[in-house]
């Protein structure tokens, strides 16, 4: 199970976008979730603002939701989409808050919106997809 220090040096992540992605935050994960980087590239250090999360549906785990050639990957088996990270966060301390409801500015997400992203998460509009 994913854990994060509370302790933590403060340090800037906010790439500039992040004030942009999220438009309209209706609904979110009350206190948020620590995420499972485990899969992240090595060379990853920040998952930016408006990556898309999903969940393990066994063990509800929460991660980022794969990138390969600057695009999604196909939701693995066994994992539903969960929602949208709101703030950037850095691989070594991954305190996420998440929209579940809501507007996204897909036009500032770090990758494209997808159909089958839009169909997984009905309740979040993705504008200037």
């Amino acid at each position: 199970m994913p854990t994060a220090d509370l302790k933590r040096a403060s340090m800037e992540v906010n790439d500039g976008l992040d004030a942009i992605v999220i438009v309209n935050d209706l609904g979110d994960v009350p206190g948020g979730r620590t995420l499972d980087v485990s899969g992240l590239a090595a060379d990853v250090e920040v998952v930016k603002s408006g990556h898309i999360l999903i969940q393990d549906d066994k063990t509800k785990a929460v991660k980022p939701l794969g990138v390969s050639a600057g695009a999604y990957e196909t939701l693995p088996s066994g994992h539903s989409y969960l929602g949208v990270l709101k703030a950037s966060v850095l691989k070594k301390d991954p305190r996420a808050a998440i929209l579940t409801i809501g507007q996204v500015n897909a036009a500032a997400s770090p990758y494209p919106v997808t159909a089958a992203i839009k169909t997984g998460l009905p309740r979040i509009e993705f504008l200037n997809a």
